[in-house]
């Protein structure tokens, strides 16, 4: 069901559900407000990197401990000797998982804000800048990956 409703500045009618549904003027107001939402974007981002990064630590911390925790003299055997690997092969994984659809989100938001409908008050450069975000976050997923395969291969 399309509905429609009358163009603010032309008058014309327009679908709602469309991509175009606002109607931006390039003033200071908007390239303002449009450079706070692109700020929070970045904090989204750093904030998903940093759950993702507690992850795979926690997941490494774990198996680390529980592997030299046998070691002690004194401690009995653990009744599920396994079951700290699995967690923490399955924090990692979720570290992971986090940053990689964290990527995948901060790159869609990226290329809708930098899209036509907000050309008019996005910046100087048509395709837009980046931060140094972006490559610390495939940087982690890259050390994700390998603290992954380290743990399910027993390489530590």
């Amino acid at each position: 069901m399309n509905r429609e409703t009358a163009n603010p500045v032309t008058g014309d009618p327009q679908d709602i559900g469309s991509s175009d549904r606002f109607v931006v003027r390039a003033t200071a107001e908007g390239h303002f407000a449009w450079l706070r939402t692109r700020l929070a974007i970045e904090r989204t981002m750093m904030a998903y990197l940093r759950t993702a990064v507690s992850l795979i630590g926690f997941g490494f911390g774990i198996v680390q401990f529980f592997v030299n925790f046998h070691k002690i003299d004194g401690e009995s055997a653990a009744r599920f000797p396994h079951a700290a690997w699995y967690l923490g092969l399955a924090l990692i994984f979720c570290g992971v998982m986090a940053a990689v659809f964290a990527v995948r989100e901060y790159r869609w938001t990226l290329r809708y804000m930098w899209g036509p409908s907000f050309a008019p008050i996005a910046g100087m450069t048509k395709e837009g800048r980046n931060t140094p975000l972006l490559a610390t976050s495939i940087v982690l997923i890259l050390i994700g990956i390998f603290a992954f395969f380290a743990v399910l291969l027993n390489l530590v």
